[in-house]
C-alpha cells in the first residue's frame, strides 16, 4: 500500500484521495437521509483549518434530491475556481454542524 504524499488534512474522508462524484452523490445523500440540512461553504485562505468558511447562499433547506447539492457545489467552484469547497450537514435538533468534508480544492477539476 502506498501512502498519499504529505499535506495539509482538512475535515472529515482528507485523508482519502478525493472524491470521485460517485461518492460525492452518496455522502449528499447520506446527509438528506439522516434528515440534515446541506449546506455548501467555501474558503479563500491559504489556510482553511483556520475555520473560516464563507457560507455559499443560505443552507439548502428544502433540498430533496442530490442534484440541488450539486448544482450549488459546481456554481460555487465556479465562481470560486481558487477556494476551497466543502458541503455540511447541519442537525436541526442538537443545533450543530454534524459533518463536513471537502468536494473542491483550488485547481482541482471536478463535478
Amino acid at each position: 500500500m502506498k501512502t498519499l504524499p504529505k499535506e495539509i488534512r482538512f475535515e472529515t474522508l482528507s485523508y482519502l484521495p478525493p472524491l470521485t462524484d460517485a461518492q460525492i452523490n452518496k455522502q449528499i445523500q447520506y446527509i438528506l437521509d439522516q434528515g440534515y440540512i446541506a449546506g455548501v461553504e467555501f474558503s479563500e485562505s491559504s489556510a482553511p483549518e483556520q475555520h473560516y468558511w464563507t457560507l455559499w447562499k443560505l443552507p439548502l433547506f428544502n433540498a430533496t434530491t442530490t442534484q440541488e447539492v450539486l448544482n450549488e457545489i459546481k456554481a460555487c467552484r465556479s465562481e470560486n475556481p481558487s477556494a476551497y469547497v466543502r458541503v455540511m450537514g447541519f442537525d436541526n435538533i442538537k443545533q450543530c454542524q454534524v459533518l463536513s468534508f471537502i468536494v473542491g480544492k483550488p485547481n482541482q477539476r471536478g463535478y
